[in-house]
């Protein structure tokens, strides 16, 4: 049978201490989290990115708890039935704590937490510094591992003015090495590097003693994720300069439907190989023999 990842497993992955780079994408079905599993992932992440690629949102801040909740609870199932013969760990599975659910009191926090973690999550993700470090030490005070989010933090997109890269100012770099110092002291496992200069991510990197995951953050981290949707070319609109398509499924996908439209259109669609019929007894007791071909 074959066991997940775990918090401390994941903690122990620096790159500068021989550990290969950690690869983490985002999930939110069970045919996703079974791709992802299948390909060798080594960290499934149920993102508030839900909210645009899948719930058609324009923002992570509309996206909720029950919603996470849910996707959680499906990736969880996809996992349960998924390549049981691999030798490898399945992966470790974290869920965003969305916009509002950590920002309040310590007791709210901790509920959410414990919310994705019944849905079938191992660790939770939030986003921010040193200001929520008492909501970050009362998460793992209830034995819920954390992974914190530093950098361009996507549930503060309206304080930042937008999606813009952070740490480019002398100040601001110091002040990302500072939280990541502080977010790991205070006992999470890993942190994610978003929107952030090459140089600063590696400053950062090098300041901790976690692994350090990038996204948009340069080759200096002691892995990378990227959104499910970018990585297989579904959600095309969009394309930020650090995503990398290693497939072009929606116009595919796009291409398929559109033959199956014209195929249904034309009449070739179903063909006699794909029709059931009755048999030749019970059509002759209802009075259908003869209108329509014979077969089991």
């Amino acid at each position: 049978m074959r066991t997940k990842l775990t918090a401390p497993a994941v903690r122990a992955r620096k790159v500068r201490d021989g550990s290969n780079p950690l690869v983490m994408v985002t999930a939110y079905d069970a045919p996703s989290a079974r791709m992802a599993d299948e390909a060798g992932v080594d960290l499934i992440l149920v993102g508030d990115s839900v909210a645009m690629v899948v719930l058609g949102y324009d923002d992570t801040l509309q996206v909720t708890v029950a919603d996470l909740v849910h996707h959680t609870a499906a990736v969880a199932r996809g996992l349960a039935t998924s390549a049981p013969d691999r030798p490898e760990r399945k992966p470790f599975v974290v869920a965003d704590l969305p916009w509002m659910s950590y920002h309040t009191t310590p007791v709210d926090t901790v509920t959410n937490a414990a919310a994705l973690i019944r849905a079938g999550a191992q660790g939770v993700k939030l986003e921010g510094g040193r200001k929520r470090l008492p909501m970050i030490e009362a998460i793992i005070d209830a034995e819920i591992p954390v992974m914190g989010h530093l950098g361009l933090t996507p549930q503060s997109l309206h304080a930042m003015g937008g999606f813009r890269v952070q740490g480019r100012e002398h100040g601001a770099a110091l002040e990302l090495v500072a939280d990541a110092k502080a977010l790991a002291a205070a006992g999470c496992f890993a942190i994610v590097l978003e929107g952030v200069p090459d140089e600063v991510a590696r400053m950062v990197t090098n300041a901790v003693d976690v692994p350090t995951i990038g996204i948009g953050a340069g080759a200096g981290t002691d892995g990378q994720v990227l959104v499910y949707h970018d990585v297989l070319g579904i959600e095309d609109r969009i394309v930020p300069k650090f995503v990398r398509r290693y497939a072009s499924l929606k116009s595919a996908g796009v291409e398929a439907l559109a033959a199956y439209a014209a195929d249904v259109r034309s009449g070739a669609f179903p063909s006699e190989a794909e029709t059931y019929h009755l048999s030749a007894d019970v059509a002759e007791t209802l009075g259908l023999y003869g209108l329509a071909p014979i077969g089991v």
